[in-house]
C-alpha cells in the first residue's frame, strides 16, 4: 500500500510533462491567418519555406510560431497635410492592405509584428503629403478628389514595393478645408456657375437669332424663285382655276366673266 503512492507520483509527473510538451508542440491557425515558424536551434525565422497555413500543426516544443492575419485589412488615417500654397488641409483616408503571404517570414524578420506602424502608416502619410502638396485648395475641394486618391495609391504602392506589404486600394473619405477658405471657394464656384449659365443663355439666344435669320433668308429666296417663275399667262390660268372652284361652292355669288384686271373673272357677291 505504501508503494502505490510512490509509484503513482512519477507516473503523474510524466503525464503532466507530456501534456505540457503536447501543448507546446501544437498550434492551430484560424481562417484568414498564417504562421511564421521560428526555430530556436535551427537558424531563427524560416524565410525559405511557405508560412504555416490554416489548421492544426505540430512543431518542436522549443520552436515558436508567430501568427499573422493575411486577409485584407483596413487602416483609417486622419492626416493634416499642406496644399501647394501652404494651407493646412485635413485629409481622411482608408487604406486596404494585407501582408504578402509568400514573404511573411521576411516581413516578420525585417519589420516585425508592428509592421503597420513601422511601414504602412509612414508610407501612406508621406504619399499623402507629396500628392496634396501638388494641388491648390480649390482643386482638392472640387474636381480632383479621384485623381488625388489614385495618386496617393500609386505613391504608396511605390514606397511599399520592397516592404512585403500589399496595398489594394486607397479611399479618400473626406477633404476638409479651413471654414473661411471653404466659404470663399463655394462663393467662387457659385459665381462661376452663374457665369456659365449666363453664357449658355447668350449662346441659346444667338442660336435662335441665327435660326430665324436662316429661316427668313430661306423664305426670301423661295419667294424670289417663285416670282421669277410666274408670268401673266400662268397667273391668269391660276385665277381661272380658282374661279372655277369658287363657282362650285354652294354659297350664292355673282361672277362677271372677263371683267377683272387682265380679263380675269370678277366675283361680285359671296353670301
Amino acid at each position: 500500500m505504501d508503494k502505490l503512492p510512490k509509484i503513482g507520483l512519477p507516473i503523474l509527473f510524466v503525464i503532466v510533462v507530456l501534456i505540457i510538451l503536447i501543448a507546446k508542440s501544437t498550434v492551430t491557425i484560424d481562417s484568414g491567418e498564417a504562421g511564421v515558424l521560428y526555430k530556436t536551434f535551427g537558424g531563427g525565422v524560416v524565410t525559405d519555406e511557405p508560412p504555416l497555413g490554416e489548421g492544426f500543426h505540430v512543431v518542436a516544443p522549443w520552436n515558436k510560431v508567430y501568427v499573422y492575419e493575411v486577409r485584407q485589412q483596413s487602416l483609417d488615417e486622419n492626416m493634416q497635410v499642406l496644399s501647394s500654397n501652404g494651407l493646412q488641409i485635413k485629409l481622411d483616408a482608408s487604406i486596404w492592405f494585407q501582408p504578402s503571404y509568400e514573404q511573411l517570414g521576411l516581413l516578420h524578420q525585417e519589420k516585425g509584428e508592428n509592421y503597420v506602424q513601422r511601414v504602412l502608416q509612414p508610407a501612406v502619410r508621406s504619399a499623402a503629403r507629396a500628392v496634396v502638396g501638388r494641388y491648390q485648395p480649390e482643386q482638392l475641394y472640387s474636381s480632383k478628389r479621384e485623381a488625388i486618391q489614385q495618386e496617393i495609391f500609386d505613391e504608396t504602392k511605390l514606397l511599399l514595393q520592397d516592404q512585403y506589404v500589399q496595398i489594394n486600394e486607397v479611399l479618400v473619405r473626406d477633404v476638409s478645408l479651413p471654414a473661411t477658405l471653404k466659404q470663399a471657394i463655394e462663393r467662387k464656384l457659385g459665381q462661376e456657375q452663374e457665369s456659365l449659365e449666363y453664357e449658355f443663355r447668350l449662346t441659346k439666344a444667338a442660336q435662335e437669332a441665327e435660326r430665324q435669320k436662316i429661316d427668313a433668308e430661306g423664305k426670301a429666296n423661295a419667294n424670289k424663285i417663285l416670282s421669277a417663275s410666274l408670268n401673266d399667262q400662268i397667273l391668269r390660268e391660276k385665277g381661272i382655276q380658282a374661279t372655277v372652284e369658287l363657282s362650285k361652292s354652294p354659297n350664292a355669288k355673282v361672277i362677271v366673266i372677263g371683267s377683272g384686271e387682265g380679263g380675269m373673272p370678277l366675283i361680285l357677291g359671296n353670301n
